[in-house]
């Protein structure tokens, strides 16, 4: 009997170096044991260092990919990387509002990448505007400590921020403490069902800098989500897969080094 694995619909940006992006979100969902449809958002102009530029795909390539693996697939969860403009997360943003219409169970992930780990811009818009719309849709947000800061409003802790990212949709954020300085790399995850909880995280935090560790985490949580665990078993093995995979990096020139999906 053929074995059958449930799907996952990716939209990502392509990463020539391999890195980030649609490849990592491939690999990562793999190994969770799900498959991964690929919708390519943006083209982009990187190594494993640096951004040079982003040359977005039109909304109405994206939104046609996208309704194509819709119509001949079933689709157990989505996975949201860069969109490249505000136009294509809006695009984005309205499908899968449609597609809540109907399932309003489904699960919908999303890695608010602001900007390169170096800084550098990854779409044509401002960033935080730009990515409000997907942010309306999302179930699951794991933003990192300097994404929280820019999503949420100014003057609040980084607990309260990430709290105020819950409500509608959205009713866990994982947030992400890889940029603190701690000799440990807490995640905490903020849960809002009939009241507010928390579960932290603690691992060991490593040397050297990764490039696409956070497309590697959120597409394993989507993988995890998509074959059927609970959120908070989703969260723990795509953690654990992903502490493995950065222990694991490899190089493939100076600079950051590549998880080892």
């Amino acid at each position: 009997m053929t074995a059958q694995r449930p799907c996952v619909l990716v939209f990502a940006g392509h990463d020539p170096s391999g890195g980030a992006g649609i490849q990592a979100d491939i690999e990562a969902i793999a190994a969770q044991g799900a498959h991964a449809l690929t919708v390519i958002t943006s083209l982009t102009v990187q190594d494993n260092n640096q951004v040079y530029a982003v040359y977005p795909v039109d909304s109405e390539i994206v939104v046609a990919q996208a309704r194509s693996l819709i119509k001949n697939f079933t689709v157990k969860v989505l996975k949201l990387g860069i969109a490249g403009s505000a136009q294509n997360a809006r695009a984005i943003a309205s499908l899968i509002a449609e597609l809540q219409a109907s399932n309003p169970d489904l699960a919908v992930v999303l890695d608010p990448v602001l900007s390169s780990g170096h800084g550098q811009a990854l779409g044509l818009d401002d960033a935080v505007l730009a990515l409000k719309p997907l942010v309306e849709v999302a179930t699951l947000i794991t933003p990192n400590l300097p994404e929280v800061k820019r999503l949420a409003p100014h003057g609040l802790t980084a607990t309260q921020q990430a709290v105020s990212l819950l409500g509608g949709h959205c009713q866990n954020v994982l947030l992400k403490g890889g940029h603190a300085s701690d000799e440990h790399v807490c995640n905490r995850w903020f849960r809002q069902s009939k009241q507010l909880s928390e579960i932290s995280w603690n691992w060991p935090r490593l040397e050297g800098e990764f490039h696409g560790s956070g497309c590697t985490l959120a597409a394993a949580i989507a993988g995890q989500l998509a074959c059927g665990h609970t959120m908070e078993k989703s969260l723990y093995a795509a953690q654990l897969y992903t502490q493995l995979c950065l222990q694991k990096a490899y190089s493939i020139a100076a600079g950051q080094l590549i998880p080892q999906r």
